[in-house]
């Protein structure tokens, strides 16, 4: 049974260091900004009693498949909105929330939108190159391709994919669109591994990863007002009031960093976590994707204070 709920819903990250957090507590009202396919939400439910759980995101599917799985647990507990997570003053207006308990962030792409190749999220299937989160966005990742200009492109891979050969694949991404349009994931595959020197080749990460993790970056401006919406996810937690965030790599990770310690030197706020909590040995055997998460936690007001 374990094995089918796996294949059927993305496994959550972390959920027991979560729980650690959430528990220490009473939650009444606990907003968790991407939701996914609710694991996080459902675990929070089943293991706080007290708590109701809104879960927000951007993915329309998201919000109807959280929704529908956490319906037969939650007895009235959960809501699923779609939302998204930089307008989170907005959503607490909305909905009459005057102060929140908990505030949950895990960012990054789930295993179902990896799973769905028509989403173009994955290097590893052939598929149109869209990989927008929400569909309302106008732009998708082929738009990118076929409309930046070389510096543009240049500037994206090396910025959003920490990729050194950034400005041979946005040449050779340029050269290629002027035979014929980049359409599909397949294409864009072929294109960063010709631009890539041979010894390259041979790292154990794939070549297309780093290209491929910018792209959608760009594609769904992922990074914009990333540290704004801590800041005000912060600003709208209740005195002893936590605020969670699992990231997937560096650039979210130095964001959050730098925004935990400023809000800890210019407000009442104390980071729970002075080092960054990691996924277990035992957690990541069973779910590789946790081997890059990084997880970091910080409090509304000194630590015990209620």
């Amino acid at each position: 049974m374990g094995c089918e709920v796996r294949r059927e819903y993305h496994q959550p990250v972390m959920v027991s260091e979560v729980l650690e957090f959430i528990l220490e507590a009473r939650r009444n009202i606990v907003v968790d900004c991407t939701v996914g396919d609710g694991g996080h939400s459902l675990e929070i439910l089943r293991n706080s009693p007290n708590t109701f759980v809104f879960g927000i995101d951007v993915d329309d599917e998201a919000v109807s498949t959280s929704q529908k799985r956490i319906d037969r647990e939650s007895m009235g507990r959960f809501k699923a909105v779609k939302w998204d997570y930089r307008e989170l003053n907005r959503f607490c207006s909305r909905f009459g929330i005057a102060r929140i308990s908990a505030v949950l962030f895990d960012l990054g792409v789930s295993s179902r939108q990896l799973d769905q190749k028509e989403r173009g999220f994955s290097y590893q299937v052939d598929a149109p190159l869209d990989m927008r989160m929400d569909p309302r966005l106008h732009k998708t990742a082929a738009d990118i391709l076929a409309e930046a200009s070389e510096d543009e492109l240049e500037g994206i891979i090396r910025e959003y994919g920490e990729e050194r050969f950034s400005r041979r694949i946005a040449r050779e991404i340029v050269e290629r669109r002027k035979v014929e349009p980049i359409t599909t994931t397949g294409q864009l595959v072929e294109v960063i591994d010709s631009a890539m020197p041979k010894g390259a080749r041979k790292d154990p990460i794939h070549p297309a990863r780093r290209t491929f993790q910018a792209l959608r970056i760009a594609t769904n401006d992922e990074l914009s007002r990333l540290g704004d919406s801590l800041a005000v996810a912060f600003s709208l937690l209740e005195p002893g009031g936590v605020l969670i965030v699992i990231t997937y790599h560096s650039l979210e990770d130095r964001i959050v960093k730098n925004t935990f310690k400023e809000l800890e030197a210019n407000l009442s706020a104390t980071i729970r976590t002075k080092k960054v909590l990691r996924a277990t040995k035992s957690e990541v055997e069973v779910n590789p994707r946790s081997r890059s998460a990084k997880l970091r936690v910080i409090q509304n007001g000194e630590k015990g204070e209620s």
